[in-house]
């Protein structure tokens, strides 16, 4: 089972999220399953930790998304404050 730290990189790709929730509900959808067949705790501990990881990497994939349509957060304040200053100016 896979814990709730972070595992990516500073440089990975809206793929390979994409390519982990992929697999991740592919996961769950066997825990499913196996759940159907009968009442087991365990299986529904996994399934709630599934669901967990899951609702990350899809913030992890809109987040990588903005981060690659609209740049670096510090860059977006920098870019922000110089607006700002323009039309204080102006």
């Amino acid at each position: 089972m896979r814990g709730a730290v972070d595992p990516f990189p500073d440089n990975v790709t809206p793929n390979q999220i994409h390519d982990e929730i992929d697999q991740v509900s592919a996961e769950r959808h066997e825990l499913w399953q196996r759940l159907s067949d009968g009442l087991d705790s365990t299986v529904q501990s996994d399934i709630r930790d599934l669901d967990a990881r899951l609702q990350e990497l899809w913030q992890a994939l809109r987040m990588e998304k903005a981060r690659l349509r609209f740049g670096e957060r510090e860059e977006i304040v920098r870019r922000a404050r110089a607006e700002e200053r323009l039309e204080r100016a102006a």
